[in-house]
């Protein structure tokens, strides 16, 4: 059964099983106005809207019951594990933050906070692009090391040059993530005002997608179809984070991340018709 997370106010109590929580309304311990979310739900809800905890929450001690309510709009996020490394430990924290994202991204986005800067997103995506991308190409120069993917007789020459060439991607691919970040999340989150899905910043949108490639990223140390295997699960986490992030219908999240791949399609389509239109033009008058 899905834990319940309760929040008070701002703060974090935790989660819990259902009957933690029943008995914990029934001694005091929560109050009906603490808001709660489980796996499965589309936003926080106070625990009184509860079906299963009605009852308890309805028998609640009437001093409790004086807190002010606390809007769904409003509910507190109390952020990823990355976001508290302080308390968790950095490694922790990244391997937390990692398995939450790719085994429940709908949870991990659910309490992902919208804010609190670019920075931290950003270092995690680093790290886990970084890691995804290095190993994945030591891989490949290992593979090259015993002869797959070259003929025996250029291996030699396939290794100087692959490299030279490596060191220049170890080099530059830090940059290439902090770029493509920056670029992909200023269109999709455009691609998201276009289909009316935008109802928070940038910056929430950025976090959605640093987390979700920081996290895809590990998987391209999956030999042979890693890479493939990193881009879908992204694209499948930067799907889910939008609509929760964004607390918009998943729908409009889908179609704000595949837009910007519609457009290039059919503009290429459109380019080659009019190639195609000319050379047949130019042959028929000739």
């Amino acid at each position: 059964m899905a834990m319940i997370h309760v929040n008070r106010g701002a703060t974090s109590l935790g989660a819990f099983s259902e009957e933690e929580v029943r008995e914990g309304l029934r001694t005091g311990r929560f109050v009906p106005t603490d808001i709660g979310w489980r796996e499965g739900m589309a936003n926080w809800q106070p625990l009184s809207q509860f079906p299963e905890l009605g009852a308890a929450a309805t028998a609640a001690p009437v001093a409790q019951i004086g807190a002010s309510a606390t809007s769904e709009a409003a509910a507190p996020r109390s952020g990823l594990p990355w976001e508290h490394r302080q308390e968790r430990g950095f490694f922790n924290a990244f391997v937390e933050t990692l398995v939450m994202v790719l085994t429940k991204p709908g949870e991990a986005f659910a309490v992902m906070k919208r804010e609190g800067g670019l920075g931290e997103p950003l270092i995690y995506a680093l790290i886990g692009g970084c890691l995804g991308g290095i190993v994945s190409l030591l891989f490949s120069l290992g593979l090259q090391s015993v002869g797959f993917f070259a003929d025996r007789h250029d291996t030699f020459a396939a290794m100087t040059g692959m490299g030279v060439g490596s060191i220049a991607f170890i080099i530059l691919v830090p940059l290439f993530i902090v770029i493509g970040l920056f670029i992909g999340s200023a269109i999709i989150h455009l691609c998201l005002m276009i289909v009316g899905g935008a109802n928070h910043s940038f910056e929430t949108t950025f976090r959605v997608l640093a987390f979700s490639q920081g996290s895809a990223g590990p998987l391209q140390i999956i030999p042979l179809c890693g890479g493939l295997i990193a881009g879908v699960w992204g694209l499948v986490c930067n799907c889910i984070g939008l609509a929760h992030a964004h607390e918009t219908d998943t729908g409009r999240a889908v179609l704000a991340v595949f837009l910007p791949l519609i457009v290039c399609c059919g503009g290429g389509l459109l380019i080659a018709f009019m190639f195609g239109a000319m050379g047949a033009w130019s042959a028929s008058h000739h």
